[in-house]
């Protein structure tokens, strides 16, 4: 391996700010590695949960974060069949095709950096073989990072979690990135009503660009429920989504649900974060369901995304609303917790 160096943001302590450092790369690839030159990043709820604790104590720390991307292949190691050198990728989080190798060490100063499967806030990043996908050399490399989760996620969300049906209702809690994919995919498969929620108008009316037919601000709506119910039917919505992973909001998208419905949580709670419904309907008809990243497998969705969005199919573009440079990664993260901001981009270079 010729690069022995990269740039990194690294979580060195829960609740504090990201460290740039310079740090070390193992000297060479072992079984089923890749290294990748990221090129961008998107940031994800999930990493704004590790790095405020929301389940508890990290005991990996200090290590890097990220697991939706873009990048180039730069090297392969013993095994890797799926990608090659100069093959352009997306870098995501679920399990896809190819070997699943050892996560890497990193280091700095004599400190060791712990890694996962795959990170992408660092320049260059070792990943694992099985959480690449390719994608073709013309496509916007900007709009890739949003395969890595947000919008594969979406899909799953609607396709696999939910099988949403022609016609049915479905309300989604929290338009972020997330959730806007979901309203646009809910309106794919040919939904109505489909209601978003948010505290943002300005998401709200970006949600109206993707499909909803309707949206409610939570904090100018006396009862967001209620309203619902005048547009769904008292019973409830047939598809309930939550994205945003507060406790209240989730009692409040289970009890809005129709009995016969289901409800899908998308969003994670803070680890002690109580949730309290009347569980009886799960007897019956109602479901309530969390999702493991709308159990998509990327090297079969992505492919499918990148024809529908060629086709005009499928919007991308309007999702990214802001991009930082790795430097500026703390203000960045600040964006995504305040709510404000679709998906917000990392670029590298």
């Amino acid at each position: 391996m010729k690069i022995t160096r990269t740039k990194a943001a690294v979580l060195i302590e829960q609740k504090k700010p990201l460290a740039i450092r310079e740090i070390n790369l193992p000297q060479e690839l072992s079984f089923g590695q890749v290294l990748v030159k990221v090129r961008y990043s998107g940031i994800c709820g999930a990493q704004i949960n590790e790095i405020d604790g929301a389940k508890g104590p990290d005991k990996f720390l200090p290590h890097l974060l990220g697991h939706e991307g873009a990048g180039s292949v730069l090297a392969v190691g013993p095994g890797v069949k799926t990608v090659k050198e100069g093959d352009h990728v997306c870098m995501h989080w679920r399990q896809s095709d190819g070997i699943q190798s050892e996560t890497p060490l990193y280091d700095w100063n004599g400190q060791r950096i712990n890694a996962g499967w795959v990170t992408t806030f660092n320049e260059c990043a070792i990943v694992s073989e099985n959480r690449l996908t390719v994608v073709p050399d013309d496509f916007d490399q900007k709009l890739v990072p949003l395969f890595g989760c947000a919008v594969t996620t979406a899909m799953g969300v609607i396709n696999n979690d939910a099988h949403v049906k022609i016609g049915q209702s479905v309300v989604v809690f929290g338009v972020g990135g997330v959730g806007l994919s979901i309203v646009q995919f809910a309106n794919m498969v040919s939904a109505h009503p489909i209601i978003g929620v948010d505290i943002v108008d300005k998401k709200l009316s970006m949600s109206k660009l993707f499909g909803a037919t309707h949206h409610f601000n939570a904090t100018k709506t006396e009862n967001v429920s209620n309203e619902i119910r005048k547009i769904v039917g008292q019973a409830g919505a047939d598809v309930v989504i939550d994205t945003t992973g507060k406790a209240r909001v989730i009692e409040e998208a289970y009890e809005l649900t129709h009995p016969d419905g289901k409800t899908i949580l998308v969003g994670v709670p803070f680890k002690g974060d109580k949730v309290s419904i009347y569980t009886l309907p799960l007897h019956f008809k109602k479901v309530l369901t969390g999702s493991h990243g709308g159990s998509v497998e990327p090297h079969i969705e992505i492919p499918r995304l990148i024809n529908l969005w060629r086709a005009g199919k499928l919007k991308l573009d309007n999702l990214i609303t802001h991009e930082f440079t790795l430097d500026r990664i703390n203000e960045a993260i600040d964006l995504v917790r305040s709510g404000e901001a679709g998906r917000v981009l990392v670029a590298m270079d």
